[in-house]
This record gives structure tokens, C-alpha cells and sequence, in this order.
């Protein structure tokens, strides 16, 4: 943790623009809520991952977790993203041989043989209850990280947002991708540690020390949201603009 002596020489540097608390950065006025990845494949209990047989509790109690930081979010009027995968097996538009060739050595025939969040599909559709607004911003992604040639940093550029709170799957793979792209962009991070999950506690753990370390700020969805409520709402009513918002959601 800095001093305040090196805080004051930091917020010297920037000519007072940084944000050196979790109060301020989480204003709701420049702060967006990015959902990463909580879809069917990813969480249900039918879907892709379970079926690679890994334990989906982790994902699910978090994905419990999540309407409720959705809900105050809303309520603060906080820009709200929904980000999604979306990939295929056959016939494949998206996916490389060195991505075939990874997920053929370690994945158990998904993304080979097993197809994974087929657009329009029940994989490829929110899980359960964490799903958007008809107002909200949909992100489509075909990688990890969820501004690899995707419009989500014109969403957040358009709406001048300098923070972003990262919820959803999985911690250690499009989460901590996402994180790791969105500090290298200049964005204040944001991790809700219970609002994020993955297939492996440890591994969960060890991203949140590691983001925590180099990338950003690890709070709790109750921080987050006590944050959002002290502030009170503050972004008008018009949001960002909706990518295709009448797509299969």
C-alpha cells in the first residue's frame, strides 16, 4: 500500500486527476459494471465445462450473486455491459489452428468436436438470471479478453468511463485477460471478489493476488455497492449504445 507521501507526489504528477480511494473510483458517473462470460456453457450444470466434468458450485454461487450487484448498479445508474462468448465447432468462423491446436491437447473435445456457445444457441445464452436490460450494452467476443477486437472500449470511451468493475467467469482465464488489457488501456480496475469465480479456489485466489498486485483493485460486491450507495445516482438516463440488443441474449 503507498504512503501518502507517494501518493501526493503521484497526484501531483497527474495533475490531481487520480483517483487514490475506492470511493472515487468507483463514482458511479465514470464507472461501468462489465459481466464477463455468464453464460450456459460456463455455468449450467449441462454445459460445456460440466461436462468437462469440473465442479460448477464456484461459478453458480457466484452467478447467485450477481443480480444483486446488477441490481444496485442499476440503481445508481451505473453503465452496465454484458460481455459474451461466442464461438463454434463446426462449421468454424472463429477459431485459429493455434487456438484448435491448444484446445485439442488440453480441452477434452470442446471447441474440436464439442461446439461451445454457438451463436443463437442455449449455450451461448445467459445463465439464469444475470442477463441484460433491453437498454443494456451486449459485447461480443470471440477470445479471452474482452476488448480483443470487440467495440466495448468505444462503449466505454463514448460514455467516459475511467473505471471498470469486472464480475463474472472465469477468474483466471477471460477475467483476469480482460483486467490485465483494461489497466494496459488506462482504466481504473476493479475486481469484485465474490463476483467473479472459476472451476479451482486456488487458482481464483491466485489471480485476485495477482491483479491485486500489478492491475488493480480487489473489493467485495458489498464494498462495491456500499460505495454505490453513498454516491447516489449521478449518469443520466441515456446509456451506451446497444449492440444489436434484439440478438438472442
Amino acid at each position: 500500500m503507498g504512503t501518502a507521501k507517494t501518493y501526493d507526489i503521484a497526484q501531483e504528477a497527474t495533475r490531481g486527476r487520480m483517483l487514490d480511494t475506492l470511493q472515487k473510483k468507483l463514482q458511479p458517473e465514470h464507472t461501468a459494471l462489465v459481466v464477463i462470460d455468464v453464460q450456459n456453457d460456463f455455468c449450467a450444470g449441462q454445459g460445456m465445462m460440466a461436462v468437462e466434468g469440473f465442479d460448477m458450485t464456484f461459478v453458480q454461487s457466484m452467478a447467485a450473486r450477481l443480480p444483486q450487484l446488477l441490481d444496485r448498479a442499476r440503481a445508481a445508474n451505473v453503465l452496465v455491459v454484458f460481455v459474451r462468448n461466442i464461438y463454434n465447432a463446426s462449421p468454424n468462423l472463429y477459431l485459429s489452428d493455434v487456438w484448435l491446436e491448444q484446445a485439442a491437447r488440453k480441452r477434452e473435445g470442446s471447441y474440436v468436436t464439442r461446439p461451445v456457445c454457438v451463436a443463437n444457441s442455449w449455450g451461448a445464452d445467459f445463465f439464469a438470471d444475470v442477463r441484460p436490460l433491453a437498454t443494456e450494452a451486449i459485447v461480443t467476443k470471440h477470445r479471452y479478453s474482452a476488448f480483443h477486437n470487440t467495440d466495448l472500449e468505444t462503449i466505454l470511451r463514448a460514455n467516459g468511463i475511467r473505471t471498470v468493475v469486472l464480475g463474472g467467469c472465469a477468474t483466471n482465464v477471460c477475467v483476469e485477460t480482460s483486467a490485465r488489457e483494461a489497466f494496459l488501456r488506462d482504466y481504473y480496475v476493479v475486481i469484485a471478489e465474490d463476483g467473479t469465480a472459476g472451476y479451482a479456489l486456488e487458482k481464483h485466489e491466485s489471480t485476485l493476488k495477482t491483479i491485486d498486485l500489478y492491475f488493480g483493485e480487489v473489493a467485495s460486491i458489498a464494498d462495491v455497492v456500499s460505495n454505490w450507495e453513498e454516491a447516489g445516482p449521478s449518469r443520466g438516463t441515456i446509456h451506451s449504445p446497444v449492440e444489436s440488443a434484439n440478438q438472442t441474449k
